[in-house]
């Protein structure tokens, strides 16, 4: 699916005015992942990106270049663990998020 400009233009207003969202929408990214969601997690992750710190930003808090953070969060990218771990890490630190995982049966 498709994401028109004006969706993604209407997450952008609503993770920069209302951080409870913005928190959420990060939290939802890498619950997807945790699950074995990877296309969706991937999908989320980029759109909190590009509405919050930027790929360039980004690339320099990780020490990897930008385009190729884009091409591992794109549609058709496949993230090492160690890449994904960093980027989840460095988004979690800036937002001032600590996960928990926990086990449901």
């Amino acid at each position: 699916m498709v994401l028109t400009r004006d969706f993604k233009e209407t997450i952008r207003a609503r993770i920069e005015c209302d951080p409870d969202f913005r928190k959420a929408l990060l939290e939802e990214g890498v619950e997807c992942f945790l699950s074995g969601d990877v296309e969706t997690g991937k999908s989320v992750l980029r759109d909190y990106i590009n509405a919050t710190i930027g790929f360039r930003e980004l690339g320099v808090l990780t020490n990897k270049p930008s385009k190729s953070l884009m091409r591992m969060l794109g549609s058709k990218g496949n993230p090492q663990v160690r890449n994904l771990s960093a980027i989840i890490g460095c988004l979690l630190e800036r937002e001032g998020v600590h996960l928990k995982v926990q086990a449901v049966r």
